[in-house]
């Protein structure tokens, strides 16, 4: 299944993508795409898909997963992407908290903070836990996944970088965690660690790579992470970025009011952001 949120910001509905590229409501079937619905999606699986009505027009997409408690992020998860940056490749995950405040639709903006001249993009494969999961094993862990979604990590490079204390100040920015469209489960991702993925920026290909690239896959990282502590569903995962960040280039470039960005993961859709400077 594909499935969805649409509407306006802080009013979205639940939904699925039908076989037709048709958006279906479901909001007569689950209140939305939360925590409780999430570690129970095979009630959605015997229904009649032709029976929901369907969704007129072409709404606003919100992000594909409700009331995420935690948005964890894993940094220099690709090696060439840890070179371009100028960083070793790390032992073990590097893990950094992206506050949930900054999560919004696919295509929603990119907000550019007051005074930024280092807004970067990141195109990145997002996980969606659906089933708790503490001290689970690798082998176990993907039975702990409701889905995965295509996540834009926009990151503020002197925030992040530059300034003192942790990533998370330059991660967390509103409209800084761009996820979906969709959330497509499992049953429809044969291997998560062979998906194309890119972004493109004023139509300019600028990432073009494969999660095939990892340093630490999608089943190691939900049992790295369950070991510190729970994961509880609707807690989503960005597992790191391809190299082709704005960071890497020489000189590096960033992105400024009018950019477009386009990204995408195959089998899990494309997200479409312009940016605007803040208020």
């Amino acid at each position: 299944m594909k499935l969805l949120r649409y509407g306006p910001r802080g009013a979205e509905k639940p939904g699925l993508l039908d076989a037709d590229g048709q958006i279906r409501d479901l909001s007569a079937v689950v209140s939305d795409l939360s925590g409780d619905v999430l570690c129970n999606l095979d009630q959605l699986g015997d229904l009649n898909t032709a029976e929901l009505p369907v969704v007129d027009g072409n709404p606003r997409l919100g992000a594909c997963v409700a009331g995420t408690g935690k948005f964890l992020c894993i940094g220099l998860n690709y090696a060439d992407h840890a070179a371009e940056s100028g960083m070793d490749v790390p032992s073990e995950p590097v893990l950094f908290m992206k506050a949930t405040s900054a999560i919004c639709g696919p295509n929603d903006p990119i907000i550019i903070p007051r005074g930024s001249v280092k807004t970067d993009w990141e195109v990145e494969l997002g996980v969606v836990i659906g089933k708790s999961a503490k001290y689970v094993t690798e082998e176990n862990a993907l039975d702990h996944v409701a889905g995965y979604c295509v996540i834009n990590d926009v990151s503020e490079r002197e925030y992040q970088i530059e300034r003192q204390g942790q990533w998370s100040k330059g991660k967390s920015c509103d409209n800084f965690g761009q996820i979906g469209p969709w959330l497509v489960t499992p049953d429809e991702v044969s291997d998560p660690q062979s998906l194309s993925m890119w972004l493109d920026v004023n139509g300019e290909r600028v990432q073009d790579g494969s999660t095939k690239t990892m340093v630490y896959g999608v089943a190691h990282l939900v049992s790295y992470l369950s070991q510190f502590f729970t994961l509880h569903p609707g807690d989503v995962i960005s597992t790191g970025t391809p190299p082709g960040v704005g960071l890497g280039f020489k000189p590096p470039r960033y992105l400024k009011a009018g950019d477009t960005v386009r990204l995408g993961i195959e089998g899990l859709g494309e997200q479409s952001q312009v940016c605007e400077n803040d208020a």
